[in-house]
C-alpha cells in the first residue's frame, strides 16, 4: 500500500491516562501490592493511627481487626460519590457550604445595591378653575 492511499491515523491520550492519579508508583517501580490511590492511602494512614490508638480496645480479638482495615484499604480503591473520587465530592461539598447565598457575580459575592434617598422636589398648586375650551370657529 502505498503512503498515498494509506488512511491518516491520529491517537490523542488525555493526560490522565497516560499519568493516571495513582502513588507509589514511579518508573517501573511499584510500591507492594500497589500503586494506591488517594482514598486507599487515607484509609490506610487514619485506619493505621486508629488502630494503634486503640489497641487496648480491640487486642483481644486477634488479627481480625488488622484484616478487616486491609480489606477496606483494598475495597475502596475504585470508590466513587457521583461519579467522581471521594475527595473531589467532599470539596465540592464544602464548596457549596463556605459559598455565599447571594451566589457570585464576576468573581466577586453579589450583593444588594445601596439604598439611595430621592433627592428630587415637588410642589402642590392648588388646581385651576377650568376654563372653557375656546370655540371652534364655524366655517
Amino acid at each position: 500500500m502505498s503512503e498515498e492511499t494509506r488512511p491518516g491515523v491520529a491517537r490523542s491520550y488525555t493526560s490522565a491516562r497516560r499519568h493516571p492519579w495513582v502513588l507509589g508508583k514511579l518508573g517501573d517501580w511499584t510500591m507492594p501490592f500497589g500503586p494506591y490511590t488517594p482514598a486507599q492511602l487515607v484509609v490506610l494512614g487514619g485506619g493505621a493511627f486508629v488502630l494503634i490508638q486503640t489497641f487496648s480496645w480491640w487486642s483481644w480479638a486477634g488479627p481480625v481487626p488488622v484484616v478487616a482495615w486491609l480489606v477496606s484499604v483494598w475495597a475502596v480503591r475504585g470508590a466513587q460519590i457521583a461519579g467522581q473520587n471521594p475527595f473531589t465530592a467532599i470539596l465540592g461539598v464544602l464548596v457549596v457550604l463556605t459559598r455565599h447565598s447571594a451566589g457570585r457575580i464576576g468573581g466577586r459575592t453579589a450583593r444588594d445595591k445601596q439604598h439611595s434617598y430621592f433627592g428630587g422636589q415637588f410642589i402642590i398648586e392648588p388646581a385651576r378653575a377650568a376654563t372653557p375650551a375656546a370655540a371652534a370657529p364655524a366655517g
